[in-house]
């Protein structure tokens, strides 16, 4: 696998992304999968919220706004909020403060219909048939320090490999293991894209080992809900029940 991570200029609100890609992308091979920041694309919708007094309470508020559900930040040692977005678990709903110009930066508006449009473009300007997309925000990792790279939202290839049915090298039948192909492709980008002042928020990754199922539409309703799991199906239920969720404005609107 290859991973070659992309510099752009320093994006502002309001520029165009779909031009700094032009600008930036001189060729992208079949069978590729582009990662792109959140954080870029969230510049460039204009979704900056100005810092009044660059409180945490203020960013709590925030928080709570965009959260589906949220954990009070009392509960955390740290003083953070675990939250549900989207059906993601991300700390503080993904608002980050890094690479903001002193403001708060949320999430792309609708990360799903973005990526697709990302994925559109590309495919129509480049020519490319078989070609993916993710958008990529880090999160931590649980019972580990540091972050790694997850995906948000993705377009243009089956994010999940199944081995159900299959046999291990001992010549066992796999009952459950499947390969997150989604996830893994975005952490391994988001290694090289970095966190600091790389000015490197898209990589194109390519030359899989493994193979990749690349499809000629936006994913439905019902493939989207095939990579989402209800807290009560999670394998971490027996800790996730015992949070004291909240609802949050997310989850409102």
């Amino acid at each position: 696998m290859l991973v070659t991570p992309i510099q752009t200029p320093l994006l502002r609100s309001g520029d165009d992304l779909l031009e700094a890609i032009r600008n930036s992308l001189g060729n992208i091979p079949e069978k590729s999968i582009l990662v792109v920041s959140s954080k870029i694309v969230s510049t460039c919708e204009g979704r900056f919220v100005k810092k009044i007094e660059g409180t945490r309470e203020e960013k709590h508020n925030l928080v709570r706004q965009e959260a589906d559900r949220y954990t009070d930040p009392l509960e955390s040692k740290y003083n953070m909020m675990l939250a549900l977005k989207r059906n993601l678990l991300f700390v503080n709903a993904g608002i980050d403060e890094s690479n903001a110009d002193n403001q708060y930066i949320l999430w792309p508006k609708d990360p799903q219909r973005s990526t697709n449009a990302l994925w559109t473009f590309v495919r129509e300007h480049y020519g490319v048939k078989d070609f993916g997309v993710t958008i990529a925000d880090s999160s931590s990792f649980m019972l580990s320090p540091g972050v790694i790279g997850r995906a948000i939202a993705h377009c243009g290839f089956n994010p999940l490999r199944s081995y159900v049915g299959t046999q291990d090298l001992y010549g066992k039948i796999m009952q459950m293991e499947q390969t997150n192909v989604m996830q893994s492709v975005t952490d391994a980008a988001v290694l090289e894209m970095g966190e600091g002042d790389e000015c490197t928020p898209m990589a194109l990754v390519s030359d899989f080992h493994q193979k990749i199922e690349f499809l000629d539409h936006v994913p439905t309703d019902e493939e989207l809900k095939k990579i989402q799991i209800s807290i009560e199906d999670d394998v971490y239920y027996p800790l996730l029940k015992d949070a004291k969720w909240h609802t949050g404005g997310g989850l409102l609107s």
